[in-house]
């Protein structure tokens, strides 16, 4: 390996949104800094299974109106 190429690899603490906490060896910040996650395995919907739609700025209620003609036929 190439000397005085490669990013520092040191600890660092990680609190997960539920408020645990675990430590693991990062290139990111310094050593001995805490990471705080906003989404984790814990939360987020690819991990989860649950789903949630948010309607910002009223788009899911229009794409509702444009289409609400459109469905399965029985």
């Amino acid at each position: 390996m190439k000397k005085d190429i490669h990013p520092e690899y040191h600890e660092i603490n990680v609190i997960m949104t539920d408020g645990t906490e675990f430590k693991t060896r990062s290139t990111w910040g310094k050593p001995g800094d805490t990471m705080r996650l906003d989404v984790d395995p814990k939360s987020h919907p690819a991990w989860t299974g649950v789903h949630r739609l948010i309607d910002s700025g009223g788009q899911l209620a229009k794409f509702n109106r444009r289409f609400k003609g459109i469905g399965l036929k029985n």
